[in-house]
């Protein structure tokens, strides 16, 4: 009974639960093997102390899904998109503040501790912006004049939204920014103003290669993002010394081999400060070795094709666009933390999405693969009530028809 109540409660993409409980296993796994020098730093050498706090999170990330899959309708979402990215434009504008005062002491900014809780107020800005872009391309599908008023709403908040993140953490900005182009060009904005968006984004990036020292005077991390850049394109002067986190995951993923040297047996993790977060994959490939690493591949792959399945089986325009908008935001994450760990992207600081270790960060990820799961659920709900109803006939009424 109890069995049964669970897989009634395990609603939606059946393919997309079976991604997640297979990541969430190699998460606990590879969490639990790379942050044996943390624990050694920070939990009294309590090995055991991050790997229960993983499994905690991943609980309640669980839990969180399942919720919104079973309780909250799907419309919801549309109805708190615009209140979801003003709070996020104040609790960026808050932390950006406590820098500029100093109140957030030696922190980059990315994070706002209000004391019982500390989160990236970024987190909230990329799942609310995505439901607002979601929510304003659905509803002028139907007029080209529409989607061109529409466009310029959605820049003003994106420009906002994306420059308030960017004065921290200049990587999370470009993913969301190129998760809402993305959208608008799958929502049929015309192409001219996308490239237009475009050509201003690389004056930008030009802007923060040759002027991101200048731009400190700003309290921004830019000329963090302008030496990333010209490392990535000249070299890193410490590589001469194989020092930097890059070479450490290149290090690891060459001790990796084919099959890698089995689970826990990561050498480099001890070495590297990222190792179960920025850098989780180049140490997924040292355990578990190519092989391992393509099959992480793999399942965000499939996590990608189911999600333009339910897009497609979705007959609503909000809900297909906010299944598209999450589902790319969360591949081009994946995506950039592979590029990275695997040396052929600038580093950056993005997390594997449900593999590395994490706190509110994945309870944030959650409600995104939340929000798809609900769409699945209610496209499998809106196909049964449009299933054509069987007419049973009795022996009396087939005798009477005949």
């Amino acid at each position: 009974m109890d069995n049964l109540q669970l897989k009634n409660l395990i609603r939606g993409d059946r393919i997309i639960w079976t991604v997640l409980l297979l990541l969430s296993l190699l998460s606990v796994l590879i969490v639990y093997s790379a942050t044996g020098a943390l624990a050694f730093r920070q939990a009294g050498g309590n090995t055991l102390f991050f790997l229960v706090r993983q499994v905690v999170f991943l609980s309640l990330g669980f839990g969180l899904i399942l919720m919104m899959v079973n309780v909250i309708p799907v419309k919801f979402y549309s109805i708190i998109s615009r209140v979801l990215v003003l709070i996020s434009i104040l609790f960026l504008g808050v932390a950006i503040a406590m820098k500029m005062t100093g109140m957030a002491g030696d922190s980059t900014g990315r994070t706002l501790n209000l004391g019982f809780i500390s989160f990236q107020p970024a987190e909230i800005a990329k799942l609310g912006l995505v439901m607002y872009v979601a929510k304003m391309l659905g509803i002028e599908q139907n007029s080209k004049e529409g989607l061109k008023k529409v466009f310029w709403k959605i820049m003003i908040f994106s420009a906002i939204v994306c420059g308030m993140i960017a004065l921290s953490n200049f990587s999370t900005a470009a993913l969301l920014f190129l998760t809402i182009m993305s959208m608008m060009f799958v929502g049929r904005v015309p192409i001219h103003y996308l490239l237009i968006v475009v050509a201003a984004g690389i004056g930008f990036l030009v802007l923060i290669y040759f002027s991101g020292d200048k731009l400190d005077k700003l309290p921004s991390r830019f000329s963090t993002a302008q030496g990333r850049i010209e490392r990535f394109i000249h070299g890193d002067p410490a590589e001469e010394k194989g020092i930097t986190q890059a070479d450490y995951a290149k290090l690891a993923i060459y001790e990796g081999g084919w099959i890698g040297k089995g689970p826990g047996n990561s050498d480099v993790a001890n070495y590297m400060a990222a190792a179960y977060n920025d850098f989780i994959y180049a140490i997924i490939v040292e355990e578990y070795g190519l092989a391992g690493g393509i099959a992480v591949l793999f399942l965000y792959l499939v996590f990608f094709f189911r999600g333009i399945t339910i897009v497609r089986r979705t007959n609503r325009t909000f809900p297909a666009f906010l299944v598209t908008g999450l589902t790319l935001m969360l591949v081009y994450q994946a995506m950039i933390n592979i590029g990275v760990s695997t040396g052929v992207m600038p580093v950056t600081g993005q997390p594997l999405p449900w593999v590395s270790m994490g706190g509110t960060s994945l309870l944030f990820t959650s409600i995104a693969f939340g929000c798809i799961l609900s769409v699945s659920y209610q496209n499998q709900k809106d196909k049964k009530v449009e299933a054509p109803a069987v007419q049973v006939v009795t022996p009396d009424e087939d005798q009477e028809m005949k």
